[in-house]
C-alpha cells in the first residue's frame, strides 16, 4: 500500500470529498487525522475508520487553532507526512454579489477557504520537517477558472489557492516538500444533492464528460498527488473536471 506508515492530515474530513479522502487514504495504510470543526461529524469519520484514525477539532481560519492542531498530532503521532487542506465553505454559502456581500461574511469565508490552506501549512510544515520532507494538496476547484456572478468570492478563493499553491511550491521544494492542487469540478456530494437537477443537468450538457464526478475520482487525482508516483511533480493544479476547464 502507498502510505504505509505514513500520518495524514485531512482538513475538513467531517463530510463529502473530504470524508473520501481521509478513507482512502487509510485504506492504503496511513494514520489518518481527521481535522474538522463539526465534532460530531468529525468523530462519526474517526470512528468507522477505526484503528488509530483521531478526530481533531480545528478551525482553519484561526491560527492558534490550526497551531494546536500541529502540536496535538506531533504529541500523538510524532509528525506528519502528508495533508490535504480541503476545509471550505461551499454547502449553504450565500450568493451575493462582491459589491453588496456583507463585509464580516466575506472576510470570514476568506479566511476559510483561502487563508486557512496557509495557516495549516505553516503550522504542519515543520512536522513534515522532522521526517525529512512531505507532500501536500490543496482543495482548489474548476470555478477558480470561471470567475463571475453571485458568490464570485469562492472561485476567488479558489483562484487565491491555485496561486498559494504555485508559490508554496518555491518555499517548500528545499525543505522536500511538494505541493499541488486539486481543482474538482461538479462532483456528486451531500451539497451538490441540494441543487436543482435542472441546474445541473446544464452545467454537465457542456462537459465533455457529461456527467458529475464522484468523490473517488477525487481522491484517486489527490492521492496520486500525494504518493512516490508524483515526486517530482509540485506547484501544480489538476483539474478534475470532465473537461468543464480546457487549458492549452
Amino acid at each position: 500500500m502507498r502510505f504505509n506508515d505514513k500520518v495524514a492530515i485531512v482538513t475538513g474530513a467531517g463530510q463529502g470529498i473530504g470524508e473520501t479522502y481521509a478513507r482512502r487514504l487509510a485504506a492504503e495504510g496511513a494514520t489518518v487525522v481527521i481535522a474538522e470543526l463539526n465534532e460530531a461529524q468529525g468523530q462519526r469519520v474517526a470512528d468507522e475508520i477505526g484503528g488509530t484514525a483521531r478526530f481533531v477539532k480545528v478551525d482553519v481560519s484561526d491560527p492558534a487553532s490550526c497551531d494546536a492542531l500541529a502540536a496535538d498530532v506531533r504529541n500523538v503521532f510524532g509528525g506528519a507526512d502528508l495533508l490535504i487542506n480541503n476545509a471550505a465553505i461551499f454547502a449553504g454559502m450565500r450568493y451575493e454579489p462582491l459589491l453588496s456581500v456583507d463585509l464580516d461574511y466575506y472576510m470570514k469565508f476568506m479566511a476559510v477557504n483561502f487563508h486557512g490552506a496557509l495557516f495549516v501549512t505553516r503550522a504542519v510544515a515543520p512536522l513534515m520537517d522532522e521526517r525529512g520532507g512531505g507532500a501536500i494538496v490543496n482543495q482548489s476547484s474548476a470555478a477558480a477558472f470561471n470567475m463571475g456572478g453571485p458568490g464570485a468570492y469562492y472561485g476567488l478563493s479558489k483562484l487565491g489557492t491555485n496561486g498559494l499553491t504555485a508559490a508554496l511550491a518555491v518555499e517548500l521544494g528545499p525543505r522536500n516538500i511538494r505541493i499541488n492542487a486539486v481543482a474538482p469540478g461538479p462532483t456528486l456530494t451531500d451539497a451538490m444533492r441540494q441543487v436543482d437537477e435542472s441546474i445541473i443537468a446544464g452545467i454537465v450538457s457542456q462537459m465533455p464528460i457529461s456527467r458529475l464526478g464522484t468523490t473517488d475520482e477525487q481522491a484517486d487525482a489527490a492521492l496520486f498527488l500525494l504518493s512516490e508516483d508524483a515526486r517530482f511533480i509540485t506547484g501544480q493544479t489538476l483539474c478534475v473536471d470532465g473537461g468543464m476547464i480546457r487549458r492549452v
